[in-house]
């Protein structure tokens, strides 16, 4: 069967002396699959987009800035990540520069400015755990990684580099 995954971007904004990072708090809708964990913001592709694009779009839409510096830091399959099963594929940015000022909240929750080094203290998905000190650590190389999950669980995670 082919793969057909959600395409979608995850986006990390770091503060301008690069110590602090914004994340959503996921509090705000008691239906959303992701209540109570943080996350980076970003969300799904449009047709019409590319990845830049639609990671711009997306911090626009949901903290008010608009993005002048970013790196693509790397992919991730996730297959079985969605509600019902979905299979997703992620682009995830690290996004250095920014203007205007954060939104304090938006639809899914409050936005939070969270120092790098507290991250592990967060609620957060299990599996990012795995990912975000490459979105944050100094090799330029991307990172490329396959994290099924199922029942809401991640199963296993690789990756490469290149």
């Amino acid at each position: 069967m082919p793969y057909t995954p959600i395409v979608a971007t995850l986006g990390y904004v770091l503060s301008a002396n690069g110590r602090e990072v914004l994340m959503v708090h996921r509090n705000a809708r008691p239906e959303d699959h992701q209540l109570g964990k943080y996350n980076g913001l970003g969300g799904k592709l449009e047709p019409h987009e590319d990845v830049v694009a639609g990671m711009r779009r997306e911090i626009h839409e949901e903290a008010g800035i608009d993005c002048t510096a970013m790196q693509l830091r790397g992919t991730i399959s996730w297959p079985g990540f969605g509600k019902h099963g979905e299979d997703w594929l992620g682009f995830v940015f690290r996004i250095t520069a920014f203007t205007g000022t954060p939104f304090e909240h938006n639809p899914e929750g409050t936005l939070e400015w969270v120092a790098l080094d507290r991250l592990h203290e967060l609620p957060m998905w299990e599996g990012d755990r795995h990912f975000l000190p490459m979105v944050f650590d100094a090799d330029d190389r991307p990172f490329h990684g396959v994290m099924p999950y199922r029942d809401g669980r991640m199963q296993s995670w690789r990756y490469s580099r290149i």
